[in-house]
């Protein structure tokens, strides 16, 4: 399955997305190009704080998450994250940091993205500072990003407002009802593929990104 782009619509800080990494990997192994691009659904306005009530939804989630998908969610995720109380759930930093990543290299954002992921839900790791992303990035070999992201240049965070903003407009315009979901965008007419196929048989979502 050659020649084919896909949009994929997400949030750092969306269980359901780094659920979905497993099938993203076997797009990309099976020749789809797949272009990221934050939705900021938990920045700004969106982020939210981690009181017990959430802490306690978003475990129940993720072992629901964990059992379709068979993505780990640690004791560390659990106990470091989830269990610390007076953080936000806010995914600026993060988000900012994956657009650091792709600044020179776009291909670097989904890297980035994955080991943002795998550094909270596996390793327990802060992800909601600047700082915290930076120690991420450069664990991962991404040293110039991390700097970028410590010290945002006019440069970096325009092209992260651009980005951001084609995400929302994207996402507004197939009206999604959240995140993750994948677009197949031809001649400038985007058709949704929806969060599901995501998480059922890799050859029914082949099927939809070939029908769109």
């Amino acid at each position: 399955m050659s020649n084919s782009d896909v949009t994929y619509l997400f949030d750092p800080l969306c269980g359901w997305c780094y659920g979905a990494t497993p099938m993203l990997d076997r797009l990309s192994a099976s020749g789809v190009r797949i272009e990221p691009l934050a939705t900021g659904l938990f920045s700004g306005a969106g982020a939210l704080p981690m009181d017990e009530g959430f802490a306690a939804h978003a475990w129940a989630n993720d072992q629901r998450i964990e059992r379709l998908t068979g993505q780990a969610f640690t004791q560390a995720y659990q106990r470091n994250v989830l269990g610390i109380r007076g953080t936000l759930l806010d995914s600026h930093a993060a988000t900012l940091g994956i657009s650091a990543a792709g600044l020179e290299d776009p291909s670097r954002r989904l890297t980035a993205l994955k080991a943002i992921q795998r550094a909270r839900y596996v390793d327990g790791r802060d992800i909601v500072t600047a700082e915290g992303v930076a120690a991420v990035l450069a664990d991962t070999g991404m040293a110039d990003a991390a700097a970028m992201l410590r010290k945002p240049a006019e440069t970096v965070l325009t092209v992260h407002a651009e980005l951001v903003g084609r995400g929302r407009a994207l996402f507004q315009r197939l009206h999604a009802n959240g995140v993750p979901s994948l677009a197949v965008i031809r001649n400038d007419a985007p058709r949704l593929i929806g969060s599901n196929a995501l998480f059922g048989s890799f050859d029914n979502l082949v099927a939809h990104i070939a029908a769109a």
